[in-house]
């Protein structure tokens, strides 16, 4: 490599990084599952990472798998009645932290579904920042992964 093309090399370099500095945030482990084969709901559960130095937010979650993809979360009323209810905030992802979507707890929900779920089918997912970075991700359909502590979305209300 002759001294002019090292200069090239190292400026096309340089060049690019900006492009790559805007990979702070990453989702890993994403999955999404219905709770059976006609249901007209489900979930997708994820863990987001921030690599940046600034706290982010997740506000909202888009796909063509469902007619509304919400952010959720499971609340237990006064009565005891544990139920899954929308939150409109978003959530908060801490500057060198994660945030777990996971079951039990805070995920996506999928709302009329577009056609049935499968074992092996994929859900293309559009998850937009308060920063105002957009995340694509494709979360493979796993209806045999076992919840930590058993399967909590059976037996679970909906609510708003």
């Amino acid at each position: 490599m002759t001294p002019f093309q090292a200069i090239l090399t190292a400026a096309a370099v340089t060049l690019a990084l900006p492009a790559f500095a805007d990979s702070e945030l990453a989702v890993t482990d994403a999955y999404a599952r219905v709770a059976s084969p006609a249901a007209q709901s489900g979930a997708i559960f994820m863990v987001i990472e921030n690599h940046g130095s600034s706290d982010d937010r997740l506000v909202s979650a888009a796909t063509d798998a469902a007619a509304r993809a919400e952010l959720h979360t499971h609340l237990a009323g006064q009565d005891g009645v544990v139920q899954m209810v929308e939150v409109t905030e978003g959530f908060a992802v801490p500057a060198h932290g994660s945030h777990a979507l996971a079951r039990g707890g805070d995920h996506v929900m999928l709302m009329g579904l577009a056609k049935p779920l499968k074992e092996g089918d994929e859900v293309a997912l559009t998850l937009t920042f308060e920063s105002g970075k957009v995340l694509e991700v494709t979360a493979p359909v796993d209806l045999s992964r076992e919840a930590p502590m058993g399967d909590h979305m059976k037996g679970m209300t909906h609510g708003n």
